[in-house]
C-alpha cells in the first residue's frame, strides 16, 4: 500500500473543480434537454449573438473552445441551420458566423434555461459566496 501522506483526493482543487463541473453539467443537461444543445452549442451561440458576426478562430477565442472543437460546434449549429455564413468584406478568405432567425429564435428561448443552470448550480451558496466563488474563478481563468 502507499502512503499518501498529507494527499487527501477530496481536498485537492482540481477534484473539487471536476466535481463541481460534473453538477453544473448534470444540471445544464437537464435544463436544455428538450433543446438539444450542448453547454459549447450554447456558449457559441450566446457569443455569436453578442459579436453579431465573428470569424471561427476569434469564436474559439472567445468560448475557450480548441480550433477543431470549435470546427465540430460550427458545424453542427450550420447544419441545423441556427447560423449562417458570410465572407468578411475586408478579407474575402475569412468566413464569418451570425445567428439566423432560427438562431435568435432558439436563443430568445434558451437563455431562461441558462441563467437558470447557474442559480441552480450556485444554490447550495449564499449570495456573498456565489460572488466571491465568481470573483476568484475569474482569476483563476
Amino acid at each position: 500500500m502507499v502512503n499518501n501522506g498529507d494527499y487527501v483526493l477530496e481536498h485537492q482543487i482540481g477534484h473539487m473543480l471536476r466535481r463541481a463541473h460534473q453538477r453544473a453539467s448534470a444540471i445544464f443537461k437537464a435544463n436544455f434537454a428538450a433543446h438539444d444543445l450542448t453547454p459549447t452549442q450554447f456558449a457559441a451561440l450566446v457569443k455569436i449573438a453578442d459579436e453579431g458576426a465573428v470569424s471561427q478562430n476569434l469564436l474559439g477565442r472567445l468560448t475557450a473552445m480548441d480550433p477543431a472543437t470549435m470546427k465540430g460546434v460550427i458545424g453542427r449549429l450550420y447544419k441545423r441551420r441556427l447560423i449562417t455564413s458570410n465572407h468578411d468584406s475586408a478579407d474575402r478568405r475569412r468566413t464569418l458566423w451570425s445567428l439566423s432567425a432560427a438562431g435568435r429564435k432558439l436563443l430568445g428561448k434558451v437563455i431562461e434555461a441558462g441563467l437558470a443552470t447557474s442559480e441552480q448550480t450556485l444554490a447550495p451558496l449564499n449570495g456573498k459566496e456565489q460572488e466571491t466563488l465568481q470573483k476568484l474563478l475569474s482569476r483563476l481563468t
